[in-house]
């Protein structure tokens, strides 16, 4: 049995093995007939799919390039779409941005008075992705409002090239830097202190004295008679 046409060599190898301890069963020219129509129809939606993306990604590149070069095709595109237009996204405040597709979690955490999430759509962004989980509210605000920025660049602005993009992704990465810097360096302080405490016997330096007062009488000094 030749598959090699139909699917690669360790594909190949596999249904064979399968093949091997598999009782099988007898197949009709209709149910072959269904299985190659919907063998087509995978390959047809997978190169439409590529296509579509290839489209996505000239027309995001042509409307938005700042903001596509900050935050990817897919990410600026749903954000645009969420918003209606290109000029809303622009008209909108960075902390719109931030939240912009959590609409529903946001009013449910003012009603139940708890904690408001602190990204939406922007989650998906490559940025807060890499960010270590205690940093990424962080992240996502100045992803946010860098966001705000290329977007009322691309909407009102002349050129039709990244401007601020290149230099908004580079305060982004310094920021992101400066954090895990800070994270660290307080995680060393923090093991400095207990390493300290633990060398001191707890933190006190000077030795304690024992108060025998309540040992006779409850602390009484006058004779008993």
């Amino acid at each position: 049995l030749d598959l090699s046409d139909i699917m690669e060599e360790e594909m190949e190898s596999q249904v064979k093995e399968i093949l091997k301890v598999s009782m099988g069963t007898e197949i009709s020219e209709e149910d072959i007939f269904h299985i190659i129509m919907l063998c087509n129809e995978v390959v047809g939606i997978t190169e439409y799919r590529a296509k579509l993306y290839d489209y996505l990604t000239n027309r995001m590149r042509a409307i938005a390039p700042n903001l596509t070069h900050l935050v990817g095709e897919l990410v600026g595109a749903r954000l645009i779409a969420h918003s209606g237009s290109l000029l809303n996204l622009a008209k909108a405040p960075s902390s719109t941005v931030q939240i912009l597709g959590a609409e529903k979690a946001l009013f449910r955490a003012i009603k139940a008075k708890q904690k408001t999430p602190k990204y939406g759509l922007i989650y998906n962004a490559s940025f807060i992705g890499a960010a270590p989980q205690q940093h990424k509210g962080r992240v996502a605000r100045v992803l946010a409002a860098k966001c705000s920025l290329s977007a009322r660049v691309d909407a009102l602005g002349e050129k039709d090239e990244i401007t601020i993009g290149v230099k908004s992704r580079e305060i982004i990465e310094e920021r992101i830097k400066n954090l895990d810097s800070a994270e660290a360096q307080k995680r060393y302080k923090g093991g400095a202190s207990n390493n300290s405490n633990n060398r001191n016997g707890g933190g006190f330096n000077k030795r304690r004295g024992y108060d025998n007062r309540g040992d006779f009488g409850g602390g009484f000094n006058k004779r008993r008679r």
